[in-house]
């Protein structure tokens, strides 16, 4: 009796499998992972819930379409991947969570509340910085199996990005790691904003708001200075002491990099928030790339995740240590206190970015909106959190206050002759063409040839160019940096003020015993326009290995148009 009910997953799959597999077959997905989402869907547990019948009944999604949301299982945790020598141990483990206190968020903030504000650490006065500094030095001396202290706290960010959890059967192989794609703006802001909720409740003030490193301000491009008084509990011993104020932050930084005068580096670090922000002006180019159920879960990263996030990461990060710990890996950065009002501002980015323009929006895909995380509140609930609830920051109860944007007015430019840049083209055409796949051990230039030339102003409003990089392979335990640039001199290279420089790849020291496989995009479009070149028939891309070099292999490299407004 029971044989037919439990061949109709394997059924439906293969329905599904005989409509979609024209559409299919130029993806990842595949038959196989068609089967294992419909039994994931039909036998998904609900928590370790002890649930009624009508509990149950919610639990179990009744629709025809098919979802792969991500939801990791949290009733697991194991060791995190982490380096060979790594300066911590692999038990990144949070406090294990009470499911039978399981609760769904639903805190959201009126429509006529007062909305906090959170600003930059340059422009607060010593009252509002003591109150930040009370509620760390609370946090800290909470007991540390206390899920809201600062070490668990610091836990959730290594379990959530070193592999410690992983995805429900059938795919409990995937270990979870929220980076290089979709997700990594809505965990952090999902996770900084619960930690703001614990500091606030800790220093009895619920307005409360966590302050931002405004690193992409002229004026706040150092570290603030907050965080370097010893006897502070911001003051963290694991840093860089060259890069201490008033040093200027490098926001295309790779260790190696030769220092530039103060001035210099602040034109270099506006033309890159230019680059980042501007230019990467459709949603899978700023907010990394789709990770569904049976995807690669690390599909590609999104422009602000590679620079400035990970760039600044490795900034501040200790030069002694052996993988730039504690901010300079994903493991041990959270017990940093900088790493909160680096990834505020990391936030505000996101806030920002939706409002310059050229139809710029979040994705509405199900998968990425039904997604969903899990986080210790400041009454230590254990709260369930869905990516759709956390789009719009005043529905979570805070804004950002107005800073001047002055890499708005900052584009790059370039400083070679169009007819320099056609001579060197030539000069590569007419060389051996380097095959691909290839391993990155010297500058190496490549002819990619476009798809199509001299689009019209409304196919422009309609698709961006995009270069892609695809297969790009190295191992975890790697740090690896590359350049990308477009219509260059090998030998008289652009620095990150001049359009020719168009992005970074950037991969911080994440683990250990595999490979890594993602890939790398980067809008061309504006790129094109200002180097005067969309008459022509392809572009000569250059890669230049700044960090790891001959650790990366590349697979391909092509150029696709992508839609600014995701499909549906």
């Amino acid at each position: 009796m029971n044989t037919p009910s439990k061949l109709l997953p394997l059924f439906f799959a293969l329905i599904l499998f005989l409509i979609l597999s024209i559409s299919l077959l130029n993806t990842h997905f595949s038959l196989f992972t068609a089967i294992k989402i419909i039994c994931r869907r039909t036998y998904k547990t609900s928590h370790g819930l002890a649930t009624t019948s009508n509990q149950r009944d919610r639990n179990i999604d009744h629709s025809s379409s098919i979802s792969r949301a991500i939801s990791p299982n949290i009733s697991e945790c194991f060791p995190a991947g982490l380096p060979s020598n790594a300066i911590t141990g692999t038990d990144c483990c949070p406090s294990k969570p009470s499911f039978s206190k399981l609760i769904d968020f639903k805190d959201f903030a009126s429509p006529n509340a007062t909305l906090r504000v959170r600003r930059p650490f340059h422009l607060l006065d010593e009252e509002y910085i003591a109150k930040f500094e009370k509620g760390i030095a609370l946090m800290k001396a909470l007991p540390d199996d206390d899920p809201r202290s600062f070490i668990q706290q610091a836990k959730v960010h290594c379990a959530y990005c070193n592999g410690a959890y992983h995805l429900y059967h059938p795919f409990q192989d995937t270990k979870l790691d929220i980076h290089r794609s979709w997700f990594f703006f809505p965990f952090h802001r999902w996770y900084i904003y619960f930690f703001e909720r614990i500091l606030g409740n800790l220093i009895g003030d619920p307005e409360f708001a966590l302050p931002f490193w405004n690193w992409d301000s002229i004026e706040a491009m150092h570290m603030p200075s907050c965080f370097t008084n010893p006897n502070s509990s911001l003051f963290h011993e694991l840093r860089n002491q060259k890069h201490l104020p008033p040093h200027v932050v490098d926001l295309n930084y790779a260790v190696g990099n030769v220092d530039v005068p103060s001035h210099q580096q602040v034109l270099y670090n506006l033309a890159t928030m230019y680059k980042q922000m501007v230019l990467a002006s459709t949603t899978e180019l700023f907010m990394g790339s789709p990770f569904r159920l049976g995807d690669n879960p690390r599909p590609g990263i999104g422009s602000v995740e590679a620079a400035p996030h990970n760039t600044v990461h490795t900034w501040v990060g200790g030069a002694d240590t052996p993988h730039h710990e504690d901010m300079g890996t994903f493991y041990t950065a959270a017990r940093d206190p900088i790493f909160y009002g680096h990834h505020s501002n990391l936030d505000r980015m996101w806030a920002i970015w939706k409002t310059l323009g050229e139809g710029r929006r979040e994705y509405s895909d199900q998968d990425w909106l039904d997604s969903e995380f899990f986080f210790y509140d400041e009454n230590a609930d254990f709260v369930r959190v869905k990516v759709r609830d956390c789009i719009d920051t005043k529905n979570l109860g805070y804004v950002y206050q107005d800073v001047d944007l002055a890499w708005l007015r900052t584009p790059p430019t370039s400083r070679k002759s169009k007819l320099l840049r056609q001579k060197k083209k030539a000069q590569v055409l007419s060389w051996k063409p380097r095959k691909l796949p290839l391993v990155l051990d010297s500058i190496t230039s490549v002819i990619v040839k476009r798809p199509k030339k001299l689009r019209s102003r409304e196919e422009k409003e309609e698709e961006e160019e995009v270069l892609v990089i695809e297969g790009i392979e190295f191992g975890s335990d790697k740090y690896v940096k590359f350049d990308v640039h477009v219509d260059d001199d090998e030998e008289r290279l652009s620095g990150p003020d001049e359009t020719e420089f168009v992005g970074s790849f950037v991969h911080l020291y994440h683990g250990h015993g595999h490979n890594i496989s993602t890939g790398f995009k980067v809008g061309l479009s504006k790129v094109l326009e200002n180097l005067e070149a969309e008459e022509d028939d392809d572009v000569l891309v250059t890669l230049v290995p700044r960090v790891g070099k001959g650790e990366v292999t590349l697979g391909n490299i092509k150029i696709e148009f992508i839609p600014r407004e995701p499909k549906d």
